[in-house]
């Protein structure tokens, strides 16, 4: 029984500095170590259940759970923006001039964007890069 309080403790720790330190944690390494600690804490939950000793079973089983979730979302990367297109990118991808106004920008991208739509046969990464030119020439 010490065991386990122990291990307990320790995943407690683990899971506290995981949460403290985000940016270390983060890297994908640290998500395959997470996802197995998750695996063989249901695992050894299910055996303590199985054995009879329950509580212990559901709490070890409960942690793996939460493990494997914050698991999930750590060392993904942040979703890719185009937003740091400079202006003139911007200006080439949707093929307006440098004094373009925002109607001029508007029906340039609307052209387009029903040519590229991912409904229309096109795909999701021309149509965000679309959406990205044109916010950041909207936005300037």
């Amino acid at each position: 029984m010490i065991y386990l309080l122990l291990g307990l403790a320790a995943f407690a720790l683990l899971v506290w500095a995981g949460r403290r330190a985000r940016p270390v944690l983060a890297r994908p390494e640290w998500r395959i170590a997470a996802g197995t600690l998750s695996a063989l804490a249901l695992i050894a939950g299910g055996l303590l259940g199985v054995t009879g000793r329950v509580l212990p079973g559901v709490v070890l089983a409960g942690a793996g759970l939460v493990l494997a979730m914050t698991a999930r979302r750590a060392g993904l990367p942040p979703p890719s923006k185009v937003d740091n297109a400079d202006l003139a990118e911007a200006r080439e991808i949707l093929g307006v001039a440098v004094g373009a106004t925002r109607e001029e920008i508007q029906t340039a991208y609307g052209r387009l964007i029903r040519a590229v739509h991912p409904d229309a046969g096109g795909t999701s990464g021309l149509a965000a890069r679309l959406n990205a030119a044109r916010d950041r020439l909207l936005k300037k």
